[in-house]
């Protein structure tokens, strides 16, 4: 009798290929998409970092997808009727929220985590009268920024870093993780907090392996190709664990899991300028990895160690990473300041086109007048 083979196949692939897949993934292709919710459950997880030198991450992030069929604020518009949701720094679609409560409720729990996880969870703990304050203050009058909350902690929090003593925003945040209290909305960079009962949607909780096999799936739907281990970093992984099929990228050490409905898909790339905070580019070892893309974020670094700008925005053409666009949105001026479009290599005519196509169509996008002020 025949034996049947359980190994599962390997898909082989280029870095184009690789590339090609993320690129989908990620809605970047033409045609673009229209509706912003379906754009938000595709992506999984939009960034709600409120840095504007251009504008808010998650707006650029809407614009580079759907391009006009966007309005700026649209996004602020569902997240105030509720079909969006912010959780921590992180925008989603409301019903996905349900894949979070099982770990909420761990976190009520220090014993069931581990590590630092624990130690941040024992000392909400040791700090439950001040949490308790925190929720009868939401309770009368919430919305309100964090700087309205009582500090009535007992254990201040202790850390080397910017965090030190910043008792109210370190428990609020935790809280949050605690499924207590939510993000209601922002008064300019400030969040407004408020109950998360009168926040999220009433649903279940889905059991906590299962939440965690499917926010694995819906990541890696959205990324497209993504390694099953890496580098833990805060929030939202950028790994994926044994979900998908085994790959092997050309040229790239190591085995990755890729979403198999993209394999085998037509291509037909377009000109874009993403955010540098953009899924497409924000886990920067994959970038390096499947794109060759010489990037830095600058607004981290003092201006004189600044490679390109302090909020370079990458620009995508077809399925490479091909430049970025130094640029500030001067709104007093009511311009968008162009300073240096850096071109990798060598352009095309037609690349050059589209993308300042694309350009044009971002100050447009911003309501500004477009002001080149040099050009490499």
């Amino acid at each position: 009798m025949r034996t049947l083979d359980l190994v599962p196949k390997v898909h082989e692939l280029s870095r184009s290929d690789a590339r090609r897949i993320a690129v989908r993934a990620q809605l970047l292709t033409a045609p673009r998409p229209t509706d912003p919710l379906e754009v938000v459950r595709q992506l999984w997880a939009v960034q709600a970092d409120p840095t504007a030198a251009v504008a808010p991450s998650a707006e650029l992030v809407m614009w580079s997808r759907l391009g006009s069929a966007y309005r700026l604020g649209e996004l602020d518009s569902a997240l105030a009727e509720g079909s969006l949701v912010e959780f921590q720094g992180l925008i989603r679609p409301a019903e996905d929220i349900a894949l979070f409560r099982a770990e909420m409720e761990l976190w009520r729990d220090p014993s069931r985590l581990d590590g630092y996880e624990k130690a941040q969870a024992t000392w909400v703990v040791a700090n439950d009268g001040c949490r308790r304050d925190i929720v009868e203050k939401l309770f009368d009058e919430g919305p309100l920024p964090s700087r309205s909350l009582p500090d009535t902690t007992e254990v201040p929090w202790r850390s080397s870093g910017w965090n030190n003593d910043r008792n109210v925003r370190m428990l609020i945040e935790l809280m949050e993780r605690r499924g207590e209290v939510a993000v209601a909305g922002r008064d300019g960079r400030d969040r407004l907090w408020d109950l998360a009962e009168r926040v999220f949607p009433d649903e279940s909780a889905v059991p906590h392996e299962e939440a965690l096999r499917i926010r694995n799936e819906r990541r890696l739907r959205a990324l497209g190709i993504a390694r099953a281990r890496a580098t833990h970093v805060p929030v939202e992984a950028n790994d994926v664990g044994e979900t998908g099929e085994p790959a092997v990228v050309e040229g790239v050490r190591g085995q990755w899991r890729v979403d198999p409905t993209y394999l085998g898909q037509s291509f037909e790339g377009r000109a874009a300028v993403i955010s540098p905070l953009d899924r497409l580019v924000y886990d920067r070892k994959r970038m390096v990895e499947i794109f060759d893309f010489d990037y830095q974020l600058g607004m981290y670094k003092p201006a004189a160690q600044r490679r390109f700008g302090y909020w370079a925005m990458p620009i995508l053409y077809g399925d490479e990473l091909v430049g970025k666009l130094d640029a500030t949105a001067e709104r007093d001026a009511g311009v968008l300041r162009v300073d240096t479009v850096y071109e990798d290599g060598t352009w095309t005519k037609k690349q050059r086109a589209a993308v300042d196509d694309e350009i044009r169509e971002l100050a447009r996008f911003l309501d500004l007048e477009l002001e080149l002020v040099a050009q490499p």
